[in-house]
């Protein structure tokens, strides 16, 4: 079953919360959850390589606040707060509300442990046509080097420019997909290149939480 339902979904509460945490009724639902999409795809597509690595949006009575997750946060502020306020400008426009917007950016230290800044990361060297076996062993050994319990990558896709589509995939670690307690950051990218898209999935394994602790435990040595 781990390998067939996303990690962070199946340990919601456990070791991760809800990205959209808002509360809905009847139509009002389906408006809040397509406007929350489109949030997310219009961030996605100006912040692309601005090390997201992850978008919550909380609702208030007739507020929104997004909150950004990133490695880079300067290049998402901008300088005097120029890049906010273009943002909330094209999301507002693109809503077409009248709601307060408010946009929280947060930093993110720990670069090599975050999968959706590795997934980006290795989709971009991809569309420049790095090799594609170099640039997963450079990453299992810059993630594990910074503390990983244990990572997985796989690619997959028109390898090289193969004729024929299939998957390859690196392990280093512990992973352990159906212990719950354990606390798996999972993301996935899409290089496009000239002879097609190959996807890109990362698993990284940041050690065990323990609720009577409250700490993070890393499983390695």
């Amino acid at each position: 079953m781990g390998h067939k339902v996303n990690p962070q979904s199946m340990r919601i509460k456990i070791t991760d919360t809800w990205r959209s945490r808002w509360f809905a009724r009847g139509k009002k639902f389906a408006e809040t959850l397509k406007q929350d999409n489109l949030i997310r795809t219009i961030v996605w597509k100006k912040l692309a390589r601005s090390g997201l690595v992850r978008i919550d949006i909380e609702r208030l009575n007739r507020e929104i606040n997004v909150i950004i997750f990133s490695t880079r946060p300067g290049m998402i502020i901008g300088k005097g707060g120029v890049g906010i306020e273009e943002l909330k400008k094209q999301i507002k426009q693109a809503l077409r509300i009248k709601t307060e917007l408010k946009i929280t950016v947060e930093e993110s230290k720990q670069i090599n442990l975050e999968a959706q800044v590795w997934a980006t990361t290795l989709a971009e060297q991809l569309e420049k046509r790095m090799p594609f076996r170099r640039i997963i062993k450079n990453a299992l050994e810059q993630i594990m080097d910074a503390g990983a319990a244990g990572v997985k990558i796989a690619v997959s896709g028109r390898l090289g420019g193969a004729e024929i589509a299939r998957t390859e995939w690196l392990f280093r670690g512990k992973l352990p997909l159906h212990t719950l307690r354990a606390n798996i950051d999972f993301a996935r990218s899409t290089a496009f290149t000239t002879y097609g898209t190959i996807g890109v999935k990362v698993w990284i394994n940041k050690g065990e939480v323990f609720e009577n602790s409250s700490k993070l435990v890393s499983g390695k040595q």
